[in-house]
């Protein structure tokens, strides 16, 4: 029996088997402990990390490298099998050359390497992680992005210090307390409503993306907004569409820089006009799940489209990527 499409996967960045609970990071004592047999991450200041060529897992580096205590810097990540994991600001040793790879996009991209290490972007080689690299590397690009953000009081001014090894801020003139924030984003697919899965799908493109790259419709909640009601205030205001049946699909961590992306499906009547909001959405359409099963065939490389152009489907780290996925290889039903 046909049922509405689902998932068929966890989302890149949603892959994580590391245990980081709070009763972890309050306990000093036991993370002081057990500092020399931690690993530590390190993410340079474009927020890169080291993987040693042709693998999947992080080139970690031991904890006592970096002396016999966590330095006042250090982000407790989390425990995976016994181990401890860290992460510090670090660059590459000498001097790294930039070689080519092929990024999240499908297009070839120079990264540093030094040594037999790539210094290698969460959004482009994120797909190629393991899943304990990956939500390690995704926590610690979170925790460092907001660490950025939260060096002085929200309420005061004053200056923060770090509490729970990175998981805290308290303000050292008023004493507010802050805690690592995270921003809700909708990301909705949105299908015409052709018998259970629709035969159509609702893509756009901003215009500043690189030119054939389409996406679904995504966006901010609003403070007072439910998520069902972003859905449909977002995909009205950025492509004139008017959208029911807003069902929930799945989430995936979106650290650039503190997102969480809450994915959703919708139905949408694809006989009606399209209205891409000006200066945001430079081009929205109904593209054939034909045209989209072509695009994942194609290893990256542009696709043309039935109604003229061409199109580059979202990047593999991206949760979009999976929606289009689960959508386009499902039973489109009677």
């Amino acid at each position: 029996m046909t049922a509405p499409f689902q998932l068929g996967r966890l989302p890149t960045l949603s892959r994580s088997t590391v245990d980081r609970q709070e009763t972890l990071r309050t306990n000093p004592e036991r993370l002081r402990t057990r500092w020399v047999t931690a690993e530590v991450l390190l993410l340079d200041r474009k927020l890169r990390t080291p993987v040693r060529e042709g693998e999947s897992s992080l080139a970690t580096r031991k904890a006592v490298m970096f002396g016999d205590l966590p330095p006042t810097d250090a982000l407790f990540l989390g425990e995976w099998e016994g181990v401890d994991y860290w992460s510090l600001p670090g660059e590459p040793d000498g001097e790294p050359v930039l070689v080519p790879v092929r990024g999240s996009w499908g297009v070839r991209e120079e990264i540093p390497k030094a040594g037999d290490e790539l210094w290698v972007d969460l959004r482009a080689y994120g797909d190629q992680l393991d899943d304990r690299s990956a939500g390690l590397f995704t926590t610690a690009q979170a925790l460092r992005n907001w660490h950025r953000q939260a060096r002085y009081c929200a309420r005061c001014g004053g200056r923060t210090e770090r509490l729970q090894f990175g998981w805290a801020t308290r303000c050292q003139s008023c004493g507010r307390e802050e805690y690592p924030r995270t921003d809700p984003a909708i990301i909705c697919l949105v299908h015409d409503d052709i018998g259970l899965n629709g035969e159509h799908v609702l893509l756009a493109r901003q215009p500043v993306w690189p030119p054939g790259r389409y996406s679904v419709l995504a966006g901010f909640v609003e403070a007072g907004e439910s998520l069902e009601n972003c859905v449909t205030r977002e995909i009205r205001e950025e492509a004139g569409a008017e959208v029911w049946d807003v069902r929930y699909l799945g989430s995936q961590p979106w650290p650039f820089p503190r997102s969480i992306m809450l994915g959703f499906a919708a139905r949408a009547d694809a006989s009606r006009p399209l209205t891409p909001a000006d200066g945001e959405i430079e081009d929205a359409r109904w593209v054939p799940r034909a045209d989209v099963r072509a695009a994942f065939e194609g290893a990256g490389e542009a696709v043309p489209l039935t109604g003229g152009g061409t199109m580059i489907l979202p990047g593999t780290s991206s949760i979009a990527r999976v929606m289009l996925e689960a959508w386009a290889y499902a039973d489109p039903g009677a």
